[in-house]
């Protein structure tokens, strides 16, 4: 198999040359190797994410109120699949073993939020990850829709964009519904108070703690890890609180920024779904712990998804 230097042929110097001139990167003709490297990492993660729903969408799906609403569930699922799809054939197209790294790499190889590996075990679970989750891969992707310098995947993202607007708003539309009902409205903040900060990890590290040089000199993503959570929290606080659900942001007018009321990071009990908000605040060193741990539904979601093609 060729090296990442042999497929990508181009310079750094070349690279930015062709970027500043307004053209975006076509192919592994445009590419030099940190390129390469670049965009494979964002590609994989990408579709990771959206292979890895799929599994977890299944499993609380099972408890939709009715039939019509489970068939909504697997529609929002065979988009999910489409996207990691259209991801991992990039990859292909740029020199990666798409049968290896979809069906053979260790479940805790793979690249997705951390947030997927809590188990979603109800319909009021999966109309909020509806509402959080695909509303921060919406941040995400839009992102990098309007900024990726690489043709293929902005253009393929026109597509996700529209179908990711379907899933918020049946998200938006169960949570709207369900709040009207004192019970219902009791169980979805339940599910909330754990689901809301954990959303919150889904940007990555602190400004403070990440360097974005090369993925925003390269086009890979436009906005910093702290302003991709300030967008999220700017389409979902509002609406959380226009619904009466609480949840521990707020918009603070005279910074012009919205500011987290709890304790963040802190320690999650991954069994209870509880975070431990009494003991205060973590480093973000015992975070990574648990992110490169994995959580409880890891092996069984890659297993899930693996199975028939180690079987055949």
């Amino acid at each position: 198999m060729a090296t990442v230097e042999e497929l990508a042929p181009r310079t750094e110097d070349e690279v930015r040359a062709h970027l500043a001139a307004g053209k975006l990167v076509e192919g592994l003709r445009h590419m030099s190797p940190e390129y390469l490297r670049g965009i494979r990492r964002i590609l994989t993660v990408s579709a990771d994410t959206e292979l890895v729903s799929a599994p977890s969408y299944i499993r609380a799906a099972q408890h939709a109120p009715a039939l019509n609403n489970f068939g909504s569930a697997m529609s929002i699922v065979q988009d999910e699949l489409a996207h990691a799809h259209i991801g991992y054939r990039l990859l292909g197209d740029l020199g990666v073993d798409m049968d290896a790294l979809i069906y053979e790499r260790a479940p805790d190889q793979f690249k997705y939020p951390y947030a997927f590996d809590v188990a979603l075990d109800s319909w009021y679970e999966l109309v909020l990850a509806n509402a959080l989750y695909d509303q921060a891969g919406f941040v995400l992707l839009s992102d990098v829709h309007s900024s990726s310098t690489f043709g293929p995947w902005k253009r393929a993202l026109a597509k996700v964009d529209k179908e990711e607007t379907f899933h918020l708003r049946h998200g938006r539309t169960w949570v709207k519904k369900l709040s009207a009902d004192p019970e219902d409205k009791r169980r979805l903040q339940s599910a909330l108070d754990w689901m809301f900060i954990l959303t919150l990890e889904w940007f990555g590290l602190p400004d403070a703690r990440k360097r974005h040089g090369i993925q925003l000199e390269y086009g890979f993503k436009g906005l910093t890890n702290d302003e991709l959570r300030q967008a999220w929290m700017a389409e979902v606080v509002p609406f959380m609180e226009e619904m009466g659900l609480d949840v521990p942001a707020h918009h603070d007018e005279e910074a012009g920024r919205y500011v987290i009321d709890c304790p963040f990071p802190a320690a999650f009990d991954e069994e209870a779904k509880r975070w431990l908000l009494d003991e205060g605040p973590i480093s973000w060193d015992e975070v990574i712990v648990r992110w490169k741990a994995r959580g409880p539904m890891n092996r069984e979601y890659v297993h899930k998804l693996q199975r028939w093609y180690r079987a055949l």
